[in-house]
């Protein structure tokens, strides 16, 4: 047979037509098309759910914390002082609205990816997110609207922060089979955990470039993130049609945790003569509409046939103990690194050479110890309770967690690093044991088809309690510094030079500004003493009153005195979590396919042992 050579034959070569709408993965021989949503996802899906979500979620953690030391630099650049008089509130609301949103929308986001898709909403939530990271990056204005503008672009931020949020767990459920699920959730908790000390050491750098970075870094990996998510990842839960949107729950229980949230947040922040804010009516009043909102929201979800909120999930032991030893959990360690950053900035760091700005980044640094803890005990946790049951993991780590807290109470103001690090390495570790083994227990112990809505109520419960922490932690340490530090202020200013008059004036001025002022990595005393009084003083006495010594000395034994009081109350929300945490029973795991009847209820068996049953587990090729 001869062969042809030149070029094409007259008319041009002739293939057989390419099927129309079938892409690249179609061919002319085909004679069905399978669209790439119902093609088999392989053995490696897992594994692409699992970095793609662990990516969402180490970006949402990490903004979530890196304004807490980028804070100083965004304010001097859109030109504020947070610490001047009605200017505390766009601090307090750049700092803590961010987490009031995740913590308000989770449950609702959580049930309608539940009705419409947990990966189409969260690849929606991966583009919202990046939209506001963005907005945050090129805010153009100013002085208070360019503060406002900053709030608003967190909230969207934190829109996009929620959907990936309440929807990352579920969908690492569906992806993984049972005996694998704890090391999947536990590395996706350590990225989460992780990224909120990433963000303190990454806003203390970017922030000394240009604060626009600490918010522009979001936007390539956003990008890629949301191309990516869309592209790769695919809905395996079982989508029930004809179900309806609670609005009635939805508007109580958003309206009810918000007004509450607000409230709490409010409650830090002082009134009238009192050093915190629990005494203004306008907050009392929100934090009881707020609770009755929310029972309310309890009495709709109890009667609607749709609810949002699923109330008889609670009647699985597991989950239901799971989520309140979490709540717990998080309750007790909620407002320890912000305290923690308080201790360093405003008290260790300057009396060990640091000046005041450089302490932020710092503080980052040196808290490094506790992203330690938890990123190696996380996995391993994880990974043994696949084999071994949640139960003992759990509750051993609340147990590590109370050690440590009993073990920061015995230490000074000054205290030696090395014992620090220690403890606060083991309160990594103690986080690490319990938050891997709790998740995939929560996780697992619900029917395939509430798994987003039971991802929301999980990641409400914590990010509440963490809010609440953050507000009760704070007012402790508050009220103990206003009961001592105006007589201590008093004599140490008056001590050199500052005229009575004056030091009166500001030895009686809420503690919060100083410990705001600690906090931002400004001179306290500097930002209290009136400009016109330092120029009157000698030399020396502006070198006391504004070197690295006087705040810290004088603020030390009243701060701690707070600081105890905290530490011993998270101790005993350790032991409580951890009593919890043992009562959860055996286990119950529901695979990808069904449910058995009667997995509702769970126990122990007689011998105390946990026992773990699975019910319909995905093959291993899921």
């Amino acid at each position: 047979m001869p062969i042809r050579t030149g070029g094409p034959p007259e008319g041009g070569w002739r293939f057989p037509p390419m099927p129309e709408g079938r892409g690249l993965h179609a061919t002319a021989f085909d004679d069905t098309y399978i669209p790439r949503s119902q093609r088999p996802i392989g053995s490696n899906y897992k594994w692409i759910a699992l970095t793609n979500t662990t990516l969402g979620a180490l970006m949402a953690s990490i903004d979530g914390s890196i304004v807490l030391i980028a804070l100083p630099s965004i304010f001097k650049g859109i030109g504020i002082n947070p610490l001047a008089q009605g200017e505390s509130g766009y601090f307090l609301w750049l700092l803590l609205g961010y987490m009031v949103v995740t913590a308000t929308l989770l449950v609702t986001f959580g049930r309608i990816s539940d009705m419409f898709g947990r990966v189409r909403l969260y690849n929606l939530g991966f583009a919202i997110f990046t939209v506001g990271s963005t907005l945050l990056a090129v805010t153009p204005s100013t002085g208070n609207t360019g503060a406002l503008e900053l709030i608003f672009f967190r909230i969207i931020q934190g829109i996009g922060a929620g959907f990936l949020f309440s929807n990352s767990a579920a969908i690492l459920t569906d992806a993984f089979p049972p005996n694998e699920r704890g090391r999947a959730l536990g590395l996706n908790q350590i990225a989460a955990i992780a990224g909120q000390f990433l963000g303190l050491i990454l806003g203390g750098i970017l922030a000394s470039i240009n604060w626009r970075l600490v918010f522009l870094v979001s936007v390539p990996v956003g990008l890629a993130g949301t191309i990516w998510a869309y592209t790769m990842l695919r809905e395996l839960a079982t989508i029930k049609r004809n179900q309806r949107i609670d609005w009635y729950g939805n508007i109580a229980f958003a309206l009810g945790l918000t007004i509450f949230l607000f409230g709490i947040t409010y409650g830090i922040q002082p009134y009238g003569s009192s050093a915190t804010g629990w005494g203004n009516p306008l907050v009392l009043a929100m934090i009881g509409i707020g609770a009755l909102l929310l029972a309310l929201f309890v009495w709709i979800e109890a009667r609607v046939p749709d609810p949002m909120f699923r109330l008889e999930l609670f009647k699985i032991r597991m989950f239901a103990f799971g989520n309140i030893s979490g709540f717990l959990s998080a309750l007790g360690r909620g407002g320890l690194q912000f305290m923690l950053i308080i201790w360093l900035q405003g008290i260790w760091l300057p009396l060990h050479g640091y000046s005041f700005e450089e302490t932020p980044l710092w503080a980052g640094i040196y808290l490094t110890p506790l992203l330690l803890g938890f990123v190696l005990m996380g996995p391993i946790s994880g990974f043994l309770s696949d084999k071994f049951g949640a139960r003992r993991f759990s509750t051993t780590g609340m147990l590590v967690q109370c050690i440590g807290f009993i073990g920061l109470t015995f230490l000074p103001a000054d205290f030696p690093y090395p014992v620090f690090a220690v403890l606060i390495f083991l309160l990594g570790c103690g986080s690490g044991l319990f938050a891997s083994p709790n998740t995939s227990s929560v996780m697992s112990s619900v029917p395939p088809e509430r798994r987003g809505v039971s991802s929301g109520m999980r990641a409400t419960f914590q990010n509440s309690a963490m809010l609440v922490s953050i507000g009760l932690f704070f007012s402790i340490v508050t009220a103990g510094l206003a009961s001592a530090l105006p007589k201590t202020f008093y004599n140490g200013l008056v001590r050199y030079g500052v005229p009575s008059s004056v030091a009166t004036q500001i030895a009686h001025l809420p503690p919060t500004a100083a410990l705001f002022g600690a906090f931002l990595g400004y001179n306290p005393v500097a930002q209290l003493l009136p400009p016109s009084v330092l120029q009157h003083l000698t030399a020396a006495n502006q070198e006391k009153l504004l070197g690295k010594e006087f705040f810290p000395n004088l603020i030390s034994g009243p701060f701690m005195v707070g600081m105890h009081a905290v530490f011993y109350l998270s101790a005993v929300l350790c032991i409580i979590a951890a009593i919890t945490s043992f009562l959860r029973g055996k286990q119950i795991i529901y695979g990808q396919d069904g449910v058995a009847n009667g997995a509702l209820a769970t126990d122990g068996d007689n011998t105390g042992n946990e026992v773990i049953i699975t019910v319909l587990a995905p093959a291993e090729n899921e």
